[in-house]
């Protein structure tokens, strides 16, 4: 299965476009809103809650983006609905993936980016996957963890997946990854697993090798994230087929 045109004809809005100073909150609905105004296709994070529901939310805590604290994992889905998300001048709270879709209804393409914690726990992987079986718009899914990756390629092959890597990984998000899965990860040790149809790659790591040959013997598209200056956009247009932006209209 070939990937979608779409994914390399128009950069695409990281979290959605956001602003902080104007109010609008990465990941929510105004941000989504607005990415959909200007004509870009979006990028958004899926999380796990306590009752095994997807809701769109980048981080494993609450404390950043939210008034509350504590763990996304271990609140219900209507407990996380009802919290405001700091900052947002348009009253946007914790959207419930499903209802995130319903919103969209296919008026832009989504690169949906799965979250884990490399535990090996499957239920969000799986409740997305039930969730855009519903779902008739433009998307793609894609994961940092190669057993997502791999557990889209089995059970859900219709859908077209991307790898996120990068060559460090030396975040402290990272600390719980062993020197052997990050090997792993960074030079695509994966790959008769995984069988990505794209890549999604860091960046201040490109080129290398990973994504060079990729591109040359694997025909696969390459997207870069994420775009901030206009340093990272010549690398990015040079050594990649696309970028993940934000912080300006490209």
């Amino acid at each position: 299965m070939s990937t979608p045109s779409w994914l390399v004809a128009k950069p695409i809005a990281h979290r959605g476009l956001h602003n902080k100073a104007n109010g609008i909150i990465e990941n929510t609905l105004s941000a989504a809103e607005a990415a959909i105004a200007r004509g870009f296709p979006l990028e958004l994070d899926v999380q796990l809650t306590a009752d095994n529901e997807a809701i769109v939310f980048h981080d494993f805590e609450l404390d950043r983006l939210t008034g509350s604290s504590g763990l996304v994992g271990e609140r219900k889905l209507s407990e996380l609905a009802a919290i405001d998300i700091a900052g947002s001048v348009g009253g946007d709270k914790i959207p419930a993936f499903k209802d995130y879709l319903a919103k969209i209804a296919g008026r832009t393409p989504l690169v949906i980016e799965v979250k884990s914690k490399f535990n090996g726990d499957m239920r969000l992987t799986k409740r997305v996957i039930e969730i855009l079986a519903d779902y008739s718009g433009p998307f793609v899914v894609k994961s940092f963890d190669p057993d997502i990756v791999a557990y889209l390629r089995q059970h859900a092959p219709t859908i077209t997946r991307g790898f996120i890597g990068e060559l460090e990984y030396a975040s402290k998000d990272d600390d719980f990854l062993t020197p052997e899965k990050k090997h792993r990860m960074a030079n695509l040790l994966h790959f008769d697993e995984t069988q990505p149809q794209f890549l999604s790659w860091r960046v201040k790591d490109l080129p290398c090798a990973s994504t060079y040959l990729s591109r040359l013997l694997g025909h696969l598209p390459v997207m870069t994230w994420t775009v901030r200056n206009p340093e990272d956009r010549a690398r990015a247009e040079k050594h990649a087929d696309q970028m993940v932006f934000e912080g300006f209209l490209p």
